[in-house]
């Protein structure tokens, strides 16, 4: 194994494809570490080489021992509590979840618990690992799938820069209202906030940009409602349940934004995670379940004909 976790320090036995690099090439370049964060690891000592203290202008050989704490406990304000995760996929860096509708990200307030931020900072808390909570990405509420967490805050820094640069690939499902003409297609219009609703937003001309692309997966006629795949450029608050109202096809469910209260919620789940996993150059990608969306759709999507 590449990397391992040995009490609050990770240590990585240094492959081929680093091999020449320097300590502060991989802190700056590959994994886009924070001034801030590179200048604490400097002063408490944080990165050591083979045991040792050295410059972090040394360059590295394949199979040298690089040791960093970054594990070291954090104060946070979470609460943890224990609660049934279900975990796609996870190693010394990262942990993604396939999250349940209805369920918050995260307490609104310290005291609050019930979210899945409480039942990650337990788990992780069982691990050993006293870290914040870091998650890098947002779902609604009502929005079900795969969401992504870091272990460490270099791994926050980095999967942080990733999503910026959209170097981290989200696919979305969508049950809609009516069939759509085309098969494919973008929708690009800026969403701002809605002045007549606190949590509404709107495709609004002073907006901030937003890009959608969609694929039609299958039309169910009988009930006029079609089953969507979606990718995003971009990652505006309720950005898909926005754009799919705005072209007249709202989400099934979504009465806040035109949809018909015929689900339980808005029909809306992240399917898919990928993305080429920065400390260990794999190429990660993860499906997520419709645990429950009709047992037809769901069926539809992770098995097409």
């Amino acid at each position: 194994m590449m990397w391992s976790k040995k009490g609050d320090w990770l240590e990585c036995v240094i492959p081929s494809f680093w091999e020449g690099r320097t300590i502060e090439s991989l802190l700056k370049e590959v994994w886009c570490a924070s001034k801030k964060l590179a200048h604490q690891l400097r002063m408490e000592k944080g990165i050591k080489l083979n045991g040792k203290e050295v410059s972090w202008q040394t360059p590295l050989k394949e199979k040298d021992r690089l040791q960093l704490h970054l594990y070291k406990p954090e104060p946070s304000i979470i609460i943890p509590e224990y609660r049934e995760l279900s975990v796609l996929w996870e190693d010394e860096h990262l942990l993604i979840i396939n999250k349940g509708a209805g369920i918050d990200i995260h307490p609104s307030e310290p005291s609050q618990i019930g979210t899945l931020a409480n039942a990650v900072a337990f788990y992780l808390q069982s691990q050993g690992i006293l870290t914040k909570v870091r998650h890098i990405h947002r779902l609604d509420r009502d929005t079900s799938g795969t969401i992504l967490f870091a272990k460490h805050t270099l791994a926050g820094a980095t999967l942080d820069r990733m999503l910026e640069k959209r170097l981290i690939k989200r696919t979305y499902v969508a049950l809609v209202h009516g069939i759509l003409k085309n098969k494919s297609g973008t929708i690009s219009a800026p969403i701002g906030r809605d002045r007549h609703h606190p949590t509404r937003r709107r495709v609004s001309k002073t907006g901030a940009k937003a890009v959608t692309h969609y694929r039609v997966l299958h039309t169910f006629p009988d009930e006029q409602t079609s089953l969507v795949e979606l990718s995003l450029d971009t990652g505006r608050t309720h950005q898909i349940r926005v754009h799919m109202s705005y072209i007249g096809h709202p989400l099934v469910g979504d009465v806040l934004y035109g949809g018909k209260d015929t689900f339980h919620r808005q029909a809306l789940h992240a399917v898919k995670l990928s993305f080429l996993h920065p400390f260990t150059n794999e190429m990660i990608s993860c499906i997520a379940h419709v645990d429950d969306f009709p047992v037809d759709i769901a069926r539809f999507y992770m098995d097409p004909p």
